[in-house]
């Protein structure tokens, strides 16, 4: 069968965990061509800030639900038997109050807080927490494994597994998706299908323009205090888009205290009264971090602000002809990018061997 040839735009998780399983066909010729690279921190990069684990938030029976569910097998493996890509598992308890009933933040983890999440039969130790293991206020909890990612040493993972199977990184800047297809861009100089993984940029990438797509800004500080666990609770007193959660990322990584998500924020610098009121929720929720000190016991890595790509109707996996090109898109994953990865990057690997399979209609 002849060789195809292909370009991703976009070296994010999507970007990434896509090329890495279009790789292992060796009928594509890959090439990923990025603004942004692992290694990068920069405010229209995302990846690199997330926390990152496997909280699942989608709503049962819709499609986010089935990416989020075909994630997790994969992630399991690699928290199981491959330690070099930074992945490990970690008890996580979710805490619900019933006060934050209605509030944002409740609502968009509703599915997370329920006793009777779709997601309990698929991760390992589902169970709720006894009433001896809750804080004051706190009315109900459950716990269950899951996994945290340190996203320094993973991103970097997906690389070198991509360049084992022959795809080729290069730096590019499209104002324009068609330009992916241009001379100079893949080896070959033919380009027969773009993968669209552009994440928040969709929302200004010519030829996309997406304005569906907006960011949820998350803060976060990241401290070297080993919470031992992970943990998130249903809401705040402290305003409708600030969260509360605490994971500590494998191999060193830190432990993330979050959060916010503040939809159609594009502010890049911490916000210092947020990092103030993230620290002190984190340690009153998690009083292990300091020993039930205060927050000057905190010792602070860095403060960091990402902006999920939160898309109106949920991730885009799409195929269409743009410019005379097969486009395939996949970005808009929001909260998910790492939950869903490998849902969503399967479910786009499969439209593009619909269109550029035997049978596709050129």
């Amino acid at each position: 069968m002849e060789s195809k040839n292909v370009v991703v735009i976009g070296a994010g998780v999507a970007g990434l965990t896509t090329a890495l399983l279009l790789s292992r066909n060796p009928r594509y010729k890959i090439v990923v061509a990025a603004k942004h690279m692992p290694g990068d921190y920069n405010i229209e990069y995302a990846s690199p800030w997330a926390g990152a684990n496997y909280m699942p938030v989608s709503v049962r029976g819709t499609t986010a639900a089935e990416y989020d569910k075909n994630t997790w097998a994969p992630l399991e493996d690699l928290a199981r038997n491959h330690p070099e890509a930074g992945v490990h598992f970690q008890d996580c308890e979710i805490h619900s109050r019933s006060k934050d009933v209605g509030s944002a933040t409740a609502t968009w983890f509703a599915e997370l807080l329920s006793p009777n999440p779709w997601f309990k039969d698929v991760v390992p130790n589902f169970r709720m927490l006894p009433k001896s293991h809750l804080s004051p206020g706190v009315d109900s909890g459950t716990v269950f494994t899951s996994v945290c990612i340190n996203t320094a040493i993973y991103l970097p993972w997906l690389v070198s597994q991509c360049l084992k199977n022959g795809v080729i990184f290069k730096r590019a800047v499209f104002a324009h998706i068609s330009e992916a297809a241009n001379e100079g861009v893949h080896a070959s100089n033919q380009v027969d299908l773009i993968v669209n993984c552009t994440g928040i940029m969709a929302s200004k990438l010519g030829g996309v323009e997406d304005k569906t797509v907006v960011p949820a800004r998350g803060q976060i500080v990241v401290v070297r205090n080993d919470a031992g666990k992970m943990m998130d609770i249903s809401g705040t007193d402290d305003g409708d888009d600030e969260a509360c959660y605490v994971m500590t990322r494998a191999a060193g990584g830190g432990t993330i205290l979050g959060g916010s998500y503040q939809l159609g924020n594009w502010e890049s610098q911490a916000d210092p009264n947020l990092a103030v009121r993230i620290m002190e929720r984190a340690v009153k929720l998690c009083p292990a971090l300091t020993g039930g000190k205060g927050i000057e016991h905190l010792d602070v890595v860095r403060h960091g602000v990402g902006l999920r790509p939160v898309r109106t109707g949920g991730t885009r996996i799409e195929k269409e002809r743009i410019g005379g090109v097969w486009v395939v898109h996949n970005y808009g994953a929001g909260g998910a990018g790492y939950q869903s990865s490998y849902g969503c990057a399967q479910a786009a690997v499969d439209l593009v061997e619909d269109a550029l399979g035997p049978r596709a209609k050129l």
